[in-house]
């Protein structure tokens, strides 16, 4: 889907707010609610758009460990970076997981309670899994940015 000036600025006020109005939403992009309403159903419809969701402070949820692992498969081809990949989005305490170049095949970020819960984690998803040769951990010791929004271009003047 080709994105223009509109569906730019829609995507960026979304980014920020997603539980603005339509109505709101149009008049910041000079154009019609019905209009903003079409757009963003087909940005939904496309992918471009993939969910709306709430982002909650993990801190105050009782999730204040952040892991980052590297982790280095013993073999790979096409269906065991499947597998492996199927099994992390399987994962609860999987945030994100990323195939990598360099040294290991994948980083993966863990949300998880406490060191004991993650230790846990780790038995059951890495230790247990034949495929893994080796994992390492990093602690995430504070995070002075964490951001969802994707930067786009600045919308040109004139939107339709």
């Amino acid at each position: 889907m080709a994105l223009d000036a509109l569906d730019t600025a829609l995507l960026d006020l979304l980014q920020r707010d997603a539980s603005l109005p339509v109505r709101t939403l149009a008049d910041q992009v000079g154009s019609s609610p019905a209009t903003c309403q079409r757009r963003i159903a087909q940005m939904r419809e496309s992918g471009v758009l993939q969910k709306q969701v709430a982002i909650v402070d993990r801190q105050l949820v009782g999730r204040p460990l952040t892991v980052f692992v590297s982790v280095e498969l013993d073999k790979q081809n096409a269906a065991l970076l499947t597998q492996f990949e199927k099994r992390m989005a399987a994962e609860e305490d999987v945030m994100a997981c990323y195939e990598v170049s360099g040294e290991f095949d994948f980083l993966i970020i863990v949300n998880a309670e406490s060191m004991a819960q993650y230790h846990a984690f780790t038995r059951e998803v890495f230790s247990s899994n034949n495929n893994v040769r080796n994992f390492k951990s990093m602690f995430a010791m504070n995070c002075s940015k964490f951001e969802t929004r994707v930067p786009l271009p600045p919308p040109a003047s004139g939107l339709a």
